[in-house]
């Protein structure tokens, strides 16, 4: 009974799998791709990955053993390989397959056969056998009298029983529990056959769905690149500021430094030259009065009167003038050729200059509005380009075949389905009722060894004795007699299932896994043409369902699978040049006039240049620095006046003291009154020199970099903003 169950579990199991695997041999069986996620920026989804092809597992359980127990016996039994010429001549010409031949494949299942007839035949016939026995009361049924001998041998086969007893209910139970599995996965397997085919049809026809949504996600960079344009014009602008704010910032302020240069050095030109002629006038004065003072100041010091007065005689005799500003160059024809200038107001050109530049971002808004409006057109018009795509995708005429095939599998595989629906509840329903009789028989048996058993513990009672042991004898019987009567239909059962699911096992599934049905299927001629599986599926000559199916279960996609790539080049039809080339070629022509940045005007280069040729680096400065390193006058005046105040203290004669202090007197107010304001004339004019001498031999270079690097920035504005505008 246990054998029996577990066979019939594994043919029913084989029988869904031979109906499955029929059923996907007609059409092209398809997995879901997974497409890998892009790693741009973009993001993109795909809801068109849910439809999926369902897979059906059987949950591992406590039974597998003995399933594993069956396909060895199965592989034990049929060792033959895929019998090619035997299908291929069924397949072809069913009328002349040999039965010889099936016969010979079959020879195993042929030796179980006969061995289930003869056990078929066998047991009713020993069931006969023993009722005609047991009516001539030649096969026990009597009561024997107590001895030692007799129960050891109740008590052997009281263990015997009990053992068979044992494995009946192990065997009867692990039936149940099988058949139960089987009829618990036999419905959702059978249920998966259309499913599975209504799925994959679904997947053909939600293919050109999927199109229009890939299609659709054009979308997604459209969006982003409208976006893109809406702050495409400011960005623009500032990223041309940026990158040249560094250039032009330098070129203003070296235009800036140079109209600072004109501008001091013409104020320094104009000191130079109206301190040189005030201390050269002032010179002419101070020179009669110190001829005059210096003629009284030896005169009084050499009187013979004056005490001492012979060693400042000498300091006296050296009251002279010291420098002459009149032999200085003169700057006059360097001013003349300033006169006027600047002409220009160089801090308003700068300003302006400054302000155009900063304006660009602006500028950029304003000059970028119709070429960025022009973008969006063409923009537009790519996206009914790309839509182009999906309204002339030819994949119909492709998939219609293995839809129609998948259509036709579907109405061929219900009357199959239906068959090994009734099948498997025929079998259930017999394997309940040959396993519930089995369960009596083992109820027989456990109720007749209790009331022999109990019957023997109570022989101190004869007749009580006699009773319960001739119950227990009756029941014992009434095991017996079912077991021959019901045996050999069960082992009936046990064949069918065996010889079913056997087949479908060696014949169907483990050619399946090795793969030799597709290889049958792929070689030529083994198929009669009305089962021409290349031409129902729409397949190319050159491939084969082999390579389609190890495609599939490997997740590739429809398209490699009928390899439309040979009738349609998906990928010539999706290259990106082909719907934007006239948007890139707007984005190569690229042009906005963003204006000229005037940085200098005219007659502002024209003040520079008049600077730069005035002569102001001709000046010969030494000059002026050798005769500023010379007094005004040679005599320390202070020195002096001090000296005559001391000889004054050291005269005698009231007379001469009074004139000491006089002329004392008188050389303080001449170094007061007129020195020190040369004195100070010459520090200014210092300044001055000091400023021109270190400005002038650089001032022509300077002049020609400024007006140079202006004039380079100026040009290279326009043409590096283009640059960076078109990148």
């Amino acid at each position: 009974g246990a054998a029996g169950s577990l066979l019939a579990t594994a043919g029913a199991m084989r029988a869904a799998g031979l109906l499955l695997a029929w059923a996907l041999l007609q059409p092209a069986a398809t997995q879901q791709c997974h497409p890998g996620s892009p790693g741009g920026v973009l993001r993109f989804t795909d809801r068109h990955a849910e439809i999926r092809v369902p897979a059906l597992h059987r949950v591992p359980s406590s039974l597998d053993p003995l399933y594993g127990l069956v396909r060895r016996c199965l592989d034990l039994i049929q060792q033959n390989p895929l019998p090619t010429e035997l299908l291929r001549t069924a397949l072809n010409d069913p009328g002349s397959v040999r039965t010889s031949q099936v016969l010979q494949y079959e020879l195993g299942y042929v030796v179980c056969a006969a061995v289930a007839l003869l056990f078929t035949v066998a047991v009713p016939v020993a069931g006969m056998c023993f009722c005609y026995c047991r009516s001539r009361r030649r096969c026990g049924g009597r009561l024997r009298a107590h001895r030692r001998s007799l129960g050891c041998r109740r008590r052997c086969l009281l263990a015997c029983l009990s053992f068979t007893s044992l494995v009946i209910l192990i065997s009867v139970t692990c039936a149940f529990v099988t058949s139960q599995r089987v009829k618990g996965q036999m419905e959702p397997g059978l249920g998966a056959v259309p499913s599975t085919l209504r799925t994959l049809r679904q997947h053909l026809a939600n293919v050109p769905q999927g199109v229009q949504m890939v299609v659709d996600k054009f979308e997604v960079p459209r969006k982003q690149i409208n976006s893109d344009l809406g702050g495409l014009s400011r960005s623009v602008g500032l990223s041309i500021h940026a990158q040249l704010k560094a250039m032009t910032y330098a070129a203003l302020a070296d235009l800036q430094d140079r109209a600072g240069d004109l501008q001091t050095s013409l104020h320094h030109l104009q000191i130079l030259h109206r301190t040189a002629r005030a201390l050269a006038a002032a010179r002419a004065e101070l020179e009669p009065a110190l001829r005059e003072r210096r003629r009284r100041v030896v005169e009084l010091l050499d009187d013979p009167r004056c005490t001492s007065c012979a060693s400042v005689l000498g300091r006296a005799q050296g009251l002279e003038l010291g420098a002459d500003y009149g032999k200085v160059p003169s700057v006059e024809k360097v001013l003349k050729a300033l006169a006027g200038l600047p002409r220009s107001d160089f801090a308003e050109m700068i300003r302006q200059g400054n302000g155009t530049f900063n304006s660009i971002p602006e500028l950029a808004v304003e000059r970028m509005a119709q070429v960025i409006q022009d973008l969006r057109g063409d923009l537009a018009r790519t996206a009914e380009k790309v839509q182009s795509i999906a309204d002339g995708f030819p994949l119909p005429d492709y998939t219609r075949p293995v839809s129609e095939a998948l259509v036709k599998a579907e109405d061929r595989s219900q009357p199959y389905l239906r068959e090994a629906e009734r099948f498997e509840r025929y079998r259930w329903i017999a394997g309940t009722v040959l396993c519930s009789i089995i369960l009596l028989i083992l109820a027989c048996n456990v109720t007749g060894m209790a009331l022999g058993a109990y019957g023997l513990s109570k022989r101190e009672d004869p007749s009580d004795y006699e009773c319960r042991g001739e119950a227990g004898a009756k029941f014992l019987l009434v095991g017996v007699g079912l077991a021959f009567l019901f045996s050999w239909l069960l082992i009936l059962l046990v064949f069918a299932t065996f010889l079913v699911g056997g087949n479908i096992q060696t014949l169907v599934c483990r050619n399946w896994v090795n793969q030799e049905i597709y290889k049958f299927i792929d070689t030529p001629g083994n198929l009669p043409p009305s089962m021409n599986l290349t031409r129902q599926l729409n397949l190319r000559r050159d491939s084969n369902l082999s390579s389609a199916y190890r495609e599939c279960k490997s997740g590739a996609g429809l398209w490699e699978v009928l390899q439309l790539d040979r009738s349609y080049d998906l990928d010539e039809h999706l290259k990106a040049p082909k719907y934007t080339a006239e948007f890139q070629k707007r984005l190569g022509d690229f042009t906005a006039n963003l204006g000229d940045v005037r940085l200098l005007r005219s007659e502002g280069r024209q003040d520079l240049e008049t600077f730069a040729r005035s002569g102001v680096d001709e000046v010969d400065y030494g000059r002026f620095q050798e005769e500023m390193k010379n007094p005004v006058v040679q005599t320390s005046l202070p020195g002096l006046a001090r000296n005559l105040e001391g000889l004054q203290k050291m005269q005698r004669n009231g007379t001469v003291a009074g004139r000491l202090a006089a002329e004392a007197r008188a050389l303080w107010q001449m170094q007061n009154s007129t020195v020190q304001s040369q004195e100070a004339l010459v520090v200014k004019l210092g300044e001055s020199v000091q400023f021109l001498s270190r400005l002038a031999p650089h001032l022509k270079e300077q002049v020609k970099r400024t007006l140079a690097t202006t004039a380079s920035v100026e040009a290279r504005l326009p043409v590096q903003a283009q640059q960076i505008l078109r990148q």
